[in-house]
Formats: structure tokens, sequence, C-alpha cells
């Protein structure tokens, strides 16, 4: 069984006859159903069933020659609100099953996320259709949690953040150059960085670093789709769960410049949740990709 089905409000589900029982719900009343017939192994299908608001389990099989659906697997989803991102983006398949991962470099963040694929049976349908030249493609970015924290905002004036956006334009600026080759962005990158860590281990002498870090995203753990996450509360949303009644927090956050949806439940967060507060925790990146 998945680790984050409590995210969606399935913290009670321990047993496997308790989640196949949720499978044939699923398959039985769908609320979405996509099929790619002249997919090379067979009739590929994804049955899709909101349990709450934009959130709920998704069930991924193949139907045989007799006409049978057969489920491989299934994942709790949620999905998420706007455009994340329009940078390139890689999908490769996994090696165990048809499902498929895919890969973003954002200047904004400083890493590569990689993201599991919500909406695979549309991404098979439009690369039978016409081959995925993996370009620019316009993707919304949302995340599962299954532990987090609210913590209080850094206080800034107008000012500040004024300041702050245009020291990260720039950067976003040199790092784009510095991929081009331009040792002078590069020399400049490594400066500040040098600037930061100076400041840095100045400030911890007397201050918490969550005063001195605002926000953050890196990865977490082994498993290259899970993140450490800390962003400002720019919108929230509570909801529960239509079958098993658990309350859900939904989170609209930002990170480094960049705007995301993030999932839990109500019994794994600690702390009251805030428009302006900030939100820690752990997260299962998933991507929905638009065509």
């Amino acid at each position: 069984m998945h680790s984050y089905l409590r995210a969606v409000g399935f913290s009670k589900i321990e047993k496997r006859s308790e989640m196949r029982n949720i499978v044939r719900d699923v398959v039985r009343n769908y609320d979405e159903k996509l099929a790619v017939e002249d997919h090379e192994d067979g009739v590929f299908v994804e049955y899709s069933k909101f349990y709450s608001h934009d959130c709920g389990i998704s069930v991924c099989g193949q139907f045989d020659d007799d006409g049978k659906f057969h489920p491989e697997y299934s994942f709790p989803f949620f999905r998420g609100t706007g455009i994340t991102s329009q940078e390139q983006v890689i999908i490769e398949r996994h090696a165990d099953k048809e499902s498929f991962a895919g890969a973003c470099d954002d200047l904004r963040i400083g890493v590569t996320l990689i993201f599991y694929l919500q909406n695979v049976a549309e991404y098979l349908r439009e690369k039978n259709k016409n081959p995925f030249d993996n370009g620019s493609q316009p993707l919304t970015i949302s995340g599962l949690s299954k532990e987090g924290c609210i913590l209080l905002p850094v206080q800034k004036d107008k000012e500040a953040v004024m300041v702050e956006k245009e020291q990260t334009k720039n950067r976003n600026n040199l790092i784009a150059a510095a991929r081009n080759g331009d040792e002078e962005a590069m020399e400049s990158l490594t400066m500040e960085d040098m600037d930061t860590y100076s400041m840095i281990s100045q400030r911890l002498v007397t201050d918490d670093v969550f005063t001195i870090v605002d926000s953050y995203f890196m990865p977490y753990g082994i498993e290259c789709d899970q993140y450490n996450v800390l962003g400002e509360i720019l919108d929230f949303t509570t909801n529960k769960n239509t079958l098993t009644g658990e309350e859900i927090v939904q989170f609209t956050l930002e990170s480094n410049d960049m705007q995301y949806d993030v999932c839990i439940n109500r019994k794994d967060l600690l702390g009251e949740p805030k428009v302006g507060r900030r939100f820690k925790g752990i997260v299962w990146l998933q991507g929905e990709m638009h065509f």
C-alpha cells in the first residue's frame, strides 16, 4: 500500500483487503476514465476518483483479450492549481511498471525537480499521436505530505521584499549565463555564495536558522521525488474525505519564488495554519503536464 494514502484521508487503511475494496470502488464509481487503445501491451486505462476537493486515488491497469480489467497499481493524487513551471521537461518510464517520472530544471529552485507524473494515460495518448520531443511544457506541481508543521513568518518591510526580488532576478540571469559557459557569471555566483556563507556563519551565533532562511526547497532522503520544503502560506482550505470523514488541509505555498500546492492530513500537521505563516514539511512531489 502507498505510504502517502494518509495525506488524502486514508490514514486508517492497514490491511490489503481494505485497499482492494477502495480500488474496486474507484474502478466501479470513477469520476474520470482515460483509455489508451493503441498501447503496445494492450488497452491501458487510468481510473480516477475524487474523495475530497482536488484529491483522491487513481488506479492504472490493462484490459486483457477477454475484456477483463487487471489493476496494475494505484496511487493517491492531489491536483494542483495554476502553472508552476514552463521549463523543459524530461519524462522517463519506471523500470517495474507503466508509471513515469518527470524531471525539470528550474532556475528558481537551483536543483532538478523530479516528480511523479499524475496524468499517465494522457501522456501515453499524446505520445502515440505525436512523438514527444521533451521540449518546454506547461507543468503544474503539487505535493502530498505525511508530516509537517506551521512556523511563524519572518518580518520584512516592503523595501526589503523589493530588494530580494531584484536579487533573485539577477541571480537567475547569472545562473542562465553560467549554464551557457559565461566564466564571469560563474565567478560572480561563486563570490556571492562565499559572501552568503560568511553572513550565515556570523548570524547563526545569535539568530535561529529559520529567521535567516525564509524558504527552501531541497531533496530529501533516498527517493528522488521527495523534498523537504519550507514556504510561505499564500492560501489554504480545509476539506473532508467523503469516505472516511478525515480532515484534509490544502495549502498554496511559495518557496524560492515558485508557487505550488500541498495536501496533508490534519492529524499530521502541527500548529494552526494561517495566511502569512510558513509550512515546513516533507512532500512527495507530483506533476501534471498540460498538452
